[in-house]
């Protein structure tokens, strides 16, 4: 009996260690999150995917806009105060606007890359998509931060940059026969810089009269700097009330 004790011992004591062993690796999480992150380590794509709120660089979301045929939401990449990539995270998707979509909002992220603002054409064929991505554009351009571009650079809400500090006002909006006109613009050094419709007539004939002359009416502000444009042929009402409305735009901007 005395000598194979020795030799229970052994077998008990390994026994413990291997018992050990199992209860260490049952204790180790399988997972953990934030590990990566507390640890130096890269962030986890979702999170890396999310605007940043400071600085000139950077990527920002526009508010998603309800069209007639589903939401339209854009996303921009900023770098040095200007838009180096333009994308829509959401657009109009099912039977033909699967078609449309892929067609129009290529092409409407390359002109917001030329253009550096909100200021570009409808897409012939994608009126509705291509007024959400306008509005989701702007609204994108309006978060971006200081020095971001478009609208949103310098914004003007007292930040006492001088006298070119820029500043963005909304006209009253215009009441005409077809539906309400409302004219928003963008004012620096005492000079319209920008100016965009953010309501004009639509459904039926109306959209493609709005589509046709609400460019050509914001090209027209900023080439006068006044209200005093002309109208648009095959547009009197449209064209009456963006001149209403930019001329309130106008008195509120205090010129």
């Amino acid at each position: 009996m005395r000598k194979s004790h020795p030799l229970r011992r052994a077998v008990l004591a390994g026994a413990a260690t291997v018992s050990g062993i199992v209860l260490l690796l049952s204790m180790k999480p399988a997972s953990d999150p934030g590990g990566a992150q507390a640890a130096g380590g890269q962030v986890p794509p979702a999170a890396a995917g999310q605007a940043p709120q400071g600085g000139v660089n950077g990527a920002v979301t526009g508010d998603a806009q309800q069209t007639e045929y589903g939401p339209v939401q854009v996303r921009l990449t900023m770098s040095g105060g200007k838009i180096t990539q333009a994308e829509a995270v959401q657009a109009p998707k099912g039977g033909r606007s699967d078609q449309i979509t892929a067609s129009s909002v290529p092409r409407l992220n390359q002109a917001a890359v030329a253009a550096g603002n909100a200021q570009i054409d409808a897409v012939s064929g994608a009126t509705y998509t291509s007024a959400g991505y306008k509005k989701s554009l702007q609204s994108a351009l309006d978060k971006a931060p200081a020095g971001g571009g478009g609208a949103s650079q310098g914004s003007g809400q007292g930040s006492g940059a001088g006298s070119a500090q820029a500043k963005t006002v909304t006209g009253t909006a215009a009441q005409t026969q077809y539906g309400p006109v409302q004219v928003r613009i963008t004012v620096a050094g005492g000079k319209i810089t920008k100016a965009e419709a953010v309501q004009a007539p639509k459904g039926g004939r109306s959209d493609q009269i709005t589509s046709s002359s609400v460019p050509r009416l914001n090209q027209a502000a900023v080439a006068a700097g006044n209200a005093q444009i002309d109208a648009v042929s095959g547009a009197t009402y449209t064209s009456a009330g963006y001149k209403q409305s930019l001329q309130s735009a106008l008195d509120q901007a205090g010129g």
